[in-house]
């Protein structure tokens, strides 16, 4: 999978995308309420990050469960992404899991696992620092 810098949109072959060639601009790890860049969260991942996404009609409930996981410190986004397979998407470079809840323990364990994981190109590249724009 290429890891180019680019500038304009991308279209990727996942929703949402597991990598590829990206903005110059990453994407600063945190909770986000509305969606933000595909081009952004790519590069973000590319520097070791988890963005966990969500369908936009989660229950409060179930978004209250995924903030806390944001950074920082934390190399995690969060953020809502119409069109999601799966209610909560958590996605790192080169990986993907589906999942029905926010509570499923499956999540933190993808996330301890995957966060400036072994895929991670860019390991110990910032998370923080990047754009806070949506998209």
């Amino acid at each position: 999978m290429t890891q180019n810098h680019v500038d304009g949109v991308v279209n990727y072959q996942q929703t949402p995308p597991v990598g590829g060639d990206h903005s110059a601009v990453w994407q600063t790890c945190q909770f986000y309420a509305t969606p933000i860049g595909n081009v952004h969260g790519v590069h973000s991942m590319e520097h070791g990050a988890v963005w966990i996404t969500y369908q936009p009609t989660l229950p409060a409930d179930q978004i209250a469960l995924l903030k806390p996981l944001a950074g920082p410190p934390a190399e995690v986004l969060v953020s809502p992404y119409p069109g999601l397979p799966a209610p909560v998407v958590a996605t790192a470079w080169g990986k993907q899991l589906l999942l029905q809840s926010a509570s499923d323990p499956r999540l933190a364990q993808f996330v301890k696992f995957f966060e400036n994981g072994p895929q991670t190109p860019e390991q110990n590249a910032p998370c923080d620092g990047g754009t806070t724009a949506g998209s």
